[in-house]
């Protein structure tokens, strides 16, 4: 993958992040994000740099999707 494409992907999963903040009422966990100071705007960073940040990035959303679908689980119908 191109830089550009990992800058355009850093984006678009920062927006994901958002918004599932905005949905699930309650933010997405992105200290290992944050610890890495890289943001989709930095584009001087290296394409290394922006790659991490996406896993990051990745990580928290999927952990947040995960957690958030353990607190949303289904209660058993009596059949």
């Amino acid at each position: 993958m191109k830089k550009q494409e990992l800058i355009h992907l850093h984006g678009l999963l920062a927006e994901v992040s958002n918004q599932c903040g905005v949905w699930t009422d309650c933010p997405v966990d992105l200290e290992e994000y944050e610890s890495l100071g890289i943001r989709p705007t930095s584009i001087h960073k290296s394409k290394t740099d922006h790659k991490a940040a996406v896993f990051a990035l990745a990580g928290g959303i999927t952990d947040h999707m995960h957690e958030d679908a353990e607190t949303e689980a289904v209660p058993a119908t009596a059949d």
